[in-house]
């Protein structure tokens, strides 16, 4: 679970902001109301959902963007070449040139977490990793390029990971090195490796055929109740995986010859749907299910996952093809959940309700003067009370991140 993450000189990001997930003491009674939206772990109360609301081009999305660029370093760059471009680019009027940095504080079990790194387009200047084994900080690693090239002056080492120094002599200036000892088979890197790769989810698309048939086998009588929440009529849904002919033809160099359609074949999953009108009747799910009840059907697949995991999901506009309704179901199975959290952006205004989403979970994403993102919550506004109307207040401009159009130019048309 996510504790905080701070980001720095990433896309319109400039000046470093922060998301933090620690519940604030909030003594209200519209708070108490709301206090499944939270969970306590070793004592500290955390925020089960955040959303993130801003004017377009504001820079919200790049809040998530920026997540996603850092997390997918963890387990890709162990991979990279020396000719590889980090996925990101600093902030361009005034952040060339200078560092772009992570940080995030994430829980593992019971154990606490402080990872952090800085880096250029190019290179990897900086990284560090802590953890709180026993409740008291304690360094695994720092690392400092800049004091290179001796990878003993570079690295410093507490007796955590065995033998050390041989990773950091097979991690180059554009890996990470938690990428690399995990790579290497060391415990705590794997440990960190292992919950962004398996346990930070960035999005709630991406599965292959068989995982998707594993998660709908094993979740089948929750997406039905899914599906009818949704106002679906199916009943009932099979998967099983086919061998059906490729629809293109092969060239084989072994045999020198051109492979038909019928010569090769491939395991495809077939997901079979039946409706209440005739339950006899079977659908074809992939042609003849509407593209929202497929997207809604995956969607689904992975957010149920994530909640009975108590994983973290990375959502940029929540809303995007979503009825409302659909919005504030998904965030209620969050705040049902044990600890799965869900970091989103929306526009959705009708969340903006204080019987709905506490003070400290709604975030706002404002474009400052110089044209960079500034990050910050509705709980910072101390003269805000639960018991006002959020939705009006935001749309009448009292916590800034909307659009501010020119009237004038209604002269045009």
């Amino acid at each position: 679970m996510v504790l905080e993450i701070r980001l720095g000189n990433f896309f319109s990001i400039n000046e470093e902001v922060v998301l933090d997930m620690k519940a604030a003491n909030l003594q209200t009674k519209e708070s108490k109301d709301l206090l499944g939206n939270t969970f306590v772990r070793n004592g500290e109360r955390l925020l089960k959902t955040v959303a993130i609301y801003g004017a377009n081009a504001s820079g919200k999305s790049n809040i998530i963007k920026a997540i996603r660029a850092c997390v997918q370093m963890v387990f890709e760059s162990h991979n990279y070449n020396e000719n590889t471009i980090f996925a990101f680019t600093p902030f361009k009027f005034g952040g060339i040139g200078k560092p772009s940095h992570f940080y995030i504080r994430f829980m593992i079990g019971d154990v606490e977490y402080e990872y952090s790194f800085s880096l250029t387009n190019t290179e990897i200047i900086t990284e560090d990793l802590y953890y709180y084994p026993n409740g008291r900080k304690k360094l695994v690693f720092a690392r400092d390029e800049r004091r290179g090239p001796d990878k003993k002056n570079i690295y410093e080492f507490r007796s955590v990971i065995r033998r050390p120094l041989d990773v950091a002599a097979n991690t180059s200036n554009k890996t990470l090195f938690v990428s690399r000892a995990s790579q290497m088979d060391r415990d705590v890197a794997k440990d960190v490796f292992r919950y962004f790769n398996e346990r930070f989810i960035l999005n709630y698309l991406g599965y292959n055929s068989y995982s998707i048939a594993s998660l709908l086998n094993s979740n089948k009588d929750i997406i039905l109740k899914v599906l009818k929440a949704a106002d679906s009529d199916i009943i009932d849904i099979q998967s099983q995986h086919e061998l059906k002919s490729l629809t293109t033809a092969v060239f084989d160099s072994q045999s020198n010859r051109l492979l038909s359609r019928d010569d090769i074949q491939k395991p495809q999953l077939k997901i079979t749907t039946f409706h209440r009108n005739n339950p006899e009747v079977a659908f074809d799910f992939y042609t003849e299910e509407s593209s929202g009840t497929q997207e809604f059907f995956h969607m689904m697949l992975t957010i149920l996952n994530i909640i009975k995991n108590n994983k973290v999901l990375l959502i940029d506009e929540i809303s995007m093809g979503l009825h409302v309704n659909l919005v504030e179901y998904i965030l209620n199975l969050f705040h049902q959940s044990e600890s799965a959290q869900l970091i989103f952006s929306t526009h959705n205004t009708n969340l903006l309700n204080m019987k709905k989403l506490r003070k400290d979970q709604v975030y706002f994403v404002n474009k400052r003067d110089d044209g960079s993102s500034d990050l910050y919550s509705l709980f910072d506004y101390k003269d805000f009370r639960e018991n006002m109307d959020a939705e009006k207040a935001y749309l009448q401009g009292r916590f800034d991140a909307i659009p501010y159009i020119d009237e004038s130019s209604n002269a045009l048309m």
